[in-house]
C-alpha cells in the first residue's frame, strides 16, 4: 500500500477538515416557482381594485388606489396544496395580506379566502399581523412596520401554518376551501412585496 509523505497526508486532512465544517448547505430550489422578482414586474398576476401596483427596485409596490375599496393582485392559477415564501416591508398603517384558495375573485374578501395577514394597527390585534383572519389569532401580535419580514406559509390538505421571520405564528385545520387562486391584497398604507416563490406540494 502506498503511504502519502506525512506532509501531504497533514495538507489533504486539513483540507477535509474545512469542507467538513462548510455552513449550512445550499437550500434546495427544486419545484419553486418565482412569482415576483426583480424581472418579471405584474406579469403573473391580474390587477383587481384598482391600486396602482408597480414594479420597483426589484419589489411590486402599492401605496394609493383609485376607490374605497381594497386593491388585490391575483395568480394566474389555482394552488390546492403548497408553500409560500416571500418578503415584505409594510408602514406602520398599512393594511395588507396574502390571501389564499380564494373560492372567488370577485369580490375577494377574508370570508371567501384564508388570510395570512399584515395589519399592525388592526382594531382586533388578536387577528392581526401574524395571525389567519377568523381562524387562527396570534398573542401578542408582531408588528411588521419598518423592516423587512419574511412570510413562509404551508396550506396542506387541511391545516395551514403561518411563520413570521422564524416563528410560528399561527396554525389552523379548516377544510371548507380546497383550492383557488392567491392575492395580495392593499388596503391601506404603503406595501412591497419581493421574493416571492411559491411551490406546490
Amino acid at each position: 500500500m502506498t503511504r502519502l509523505p506525512s506532509f501531504a497526508a497533514a495538507s489533504l486532512l486539513a483540507a477535509l477538515s474545512i469542507v467538513g465544517c462548510t455552513s449550512t448547505p445550499p437550500v434546495a430550489t427544486t419545484g419553486w416557482e418565482t412569482l415576483i422578482d426583480g424581472n418579471t414586474g405584474l406579469n403573473n398576476w391580474s390587477s383587481i381594485g384598482g391600486g396602482n401596483w408597480r414594479a420597483q427596485d426589484g419589489a411590486i409596490v402599492a401605496d394609493n388606489k383609485l376607490s374605497s375599496d381594497s386593491a388585490y393582485l391575483v395568480t394566474h392559477n389555482p394552488y390546492k396544496d403548497f408553500q409560500i415564501r416571500t418578503e415584505f416591508w409594510v408602514t406602520s398603517d398599512t393594511n395588507s395580506g396574502i390571501y389564499m384558495r380564494c373560492a372567488d375573485v370577485r369580490p375577494i374578501t377574508d370570508r371567501t379566502c384564508y388570510e395570512a395577514n399584515i395589519f399592525d394597527r388592526r382594531p382586533d390585534p388578536a387577528f392581526g399581523t401574524g395571525a389567519v383572519v377568523h381562524l387562527a389569532k396570534v398573542v401578542p401580535m408582531p408588528k411588521a412596520a419598518g423592516k423587512w419580514n419574511t412570510y413562509d406559509i404551508t396550506v396542506k390538505g387541511n391545516r395551514i401554518t403561518v411563520m413570521l421571520n422564524g416563528v410560528k405564528t399561527a396554525e389552523v385545520e379548516d377544510s371548507r376551501r380546497a383550492s383557488g387562486p392567491i392575492a395580495l391584497e392593499y388596503a391601506g398604507g404603503v406595501v412591497k412585496f419581493r421574493k416571492f416563490q411559491i411551490r406546490q406540494l
